[in-house]
């Protein structure tokens, strides 16, 4: 079976692995939350020859800066594997990571950040 069975949208379940996304790894390079945002490098769609089809679809995805929980849904793989996965694109230079939250965050930047990682976690 392919990676692209990964892709959005595909209704058949998948045979692949998933360690065998990761190489093995069950731990990611660089700590995400769950909730951190992730956002395309304005470059990176350059560089997509040297990512497979899983990558480049995440990093197509970072183009609405969605957070870690987001990604993992729509892709439909495990949270561990997008959190490895998306850390290998942050020291790639393909994607960077916004913070989420800083003391002086206002309560509806709260709240929609609890929103959008509630919705991600529900479609999981």
């Amino acid at each position: 079976m392919d990676i692209d069975d990964h892709r959005m949208g595909s209704s058949e379940p998948s045979l692949v692995r998933p360690y065998s996304l990761t190489a093995g790894r069950t731990r990611p390079a660089v700590e995400l939350a769950l909730e951190a945002l992730v956002a395309s490098h304005p470059v990176a769609m350059e560089r997509q020859f040297e990512l497979n089809n899983l990558e480049t679809s995440i990093v197509e995805l970072c183009r609405q800066s969605p957070s870690v929980a987001e990604i993992a849904a729509q892709l439909g793989i495990p949270i561990g594997v997008a959190r490895v996965l998306v850390a290998d694109l942050i020291e790639a230079g393909h994607v960077r990571v916004s913070a989420t939250l800083k003391d002086d965050s206002s309560d509806d930047e709260r709240r929609e950040l609890i929103e959008r990682v509630l919705s991600g976690l529900r479609r999981i």
